[in-house]
C-alpha cells in the first residue's frame, strides 16, 4: 500500500488526505501546532508534527512514504518564512529526498502565497526532478475550485505511474 506524506495538512490537506485514503492510500499529514494535529486526527488521518522551515523534521517522516505533497501554496507567515519554505528549505529537502524511499513529489504552485515565491518553488521542484530523476508534478489548481481535491489526488497517483 502506498503512503502519502502531506506537508501542510490544514483543511485542504485533510480533504486531499481523505480522498487518498478512500482510494486505498495510507496518509500522514503534518502540522506545526497541536490544534493542527488534532484536526488531522479528527479527519481520520495519521498526524505528525513537522515544520517545513526545518527540513529535518519532514525527513524524519519519509521513511515509508511513496509521495510527498508540499501543500503550502496558501501558507501564512512572515515573508522571510514563506521565502524559505518555497526556496532554500524546499531545495534542501528535495536534495535529501534522493536518499529516501520517496518516489514522487507534488508541489502546490497555486494559492495565496506571492506568485513569485510559488514560481521559485516550482522551478526548484522541476530542476530537482530533472537532476535526480525524481518524478515531480505541479498542482496548479486553485483551492476551492470545483474538483480541486480529485485533481490533487489524481496528481499524487500519477506520480507513481511514471
Amino acid at each position: 500500500m502506498a503512503r502519502a506524506l502531506i506537508v501542510g495538512c490544514g483543511c485542504s490537506g485533510r480533504e486531499l488526505g481523505a480522498l487518498l485514503r478512500d482510494r486505498g492510500w495510507e496518509v500522514r499529514g503534518t502540522s506545526r501546532t497541536r490544534a493542527g494535529i488534532a484536526g488531522i486526527e479528527a479527519a481520520g488521518l495519521e498526524a505528525a508534527v513537522a515544520d517545513p522551515d526545518r527540513p529535518a523534521t519532514v525527513l524524519e517522516l519519509v521513511g515509508d512514504a511513496s509521495v510527498v505533497v508540499w501543500l503550502l501554496g496558501a501558507a501564512r507567515g512572515e515573508r522571510e518564512l514563506l521565502e524559505a519554505i518555497h526556496g532554500p528549505r524546499l531545495e534542501r529537502l528535495l536534495e535529501k529526498l534522493v536518499d529516501t524511499p520517496v518516489r514522487g513529489f507534488l508541489y502546490e504552485s497555486a494559492g495565496s502565497v506571492d506568485r513569485q515565491l510559488l514560481e521559485t518553488g516550482a522551478a526548484a521542484v522541476s530542476a530537482a526532478g530533472e537532476r535526480w530523476q525524481l518524478p515531480t508534478a505541479l498542482l496548479t489548481a486553485e483551492r476551492g475550485s470545483g474538483g480541486w481535491g480529485d485533481r490533487a489526488a489524481d496528481s499524487v497517483e500519477a506520480l507513481l505511474r511514471r
